[in-house]
């Protein structure tokens, strides 16, 4: 990355609320459709409409946007949060799928499109619990 990268949010880089929207909407699409990501999908609610909401506004405030998942739910805690789902290399990979995906479909910048792929597999990573 050059300074000025370093400088500018993520946020700001992929295209800001109108990025993470699309890209949360194709990730979810992708999970509800793609047969890998059964494993995934079932741990989810019939209706992803909440998460849908709950996701753009952590990856919003994660990428360095404006703060709209802390001033609600508090401290993100996600692997607590996340502490009653099984979550091995074959969740986190179709996680990942799904999510490689959706960042290829709506992240145009191909250098900031990589650096938020590797921010997010090491989330993904980090979120095994087993």
């Amino acid at each position: 990355m050059t300074e000025s990268d370093v400088a500018i949010a993520m946020f700001e880089r992929i295209g800001g609320s109108a990025t993470i929207d699309r890209l949360v909407d194709r990730f979810y699409d992708r999970m509800d459709t793609l047969p890998e990501a059964k494993i995934i999908r079932a741990m989810h609610a019939d209706d992803l409409g909440l998460i849908r909401d709950v996701l753009k506004r952590y990856l919003t405030e994660w990428t360095g946007g404006p703060k709209l998942y802390s001033v609600e739910k508090g401290h993100p805690r996600l692997r607590q949060r996340h502490i009653g789902f099984a979550i091995g290399d074959a969740e986190r990979d179709a996680w990942m799928l799904c999510m490689r995906g959706a960042l290829e479909e709506t992240v145009v910048d191909a250098a900031a499109r990589q650096d938020l792929d590797k921010a997010l597999s090491g989330l993904a990573d980090w979120m095994r619990n087993r």
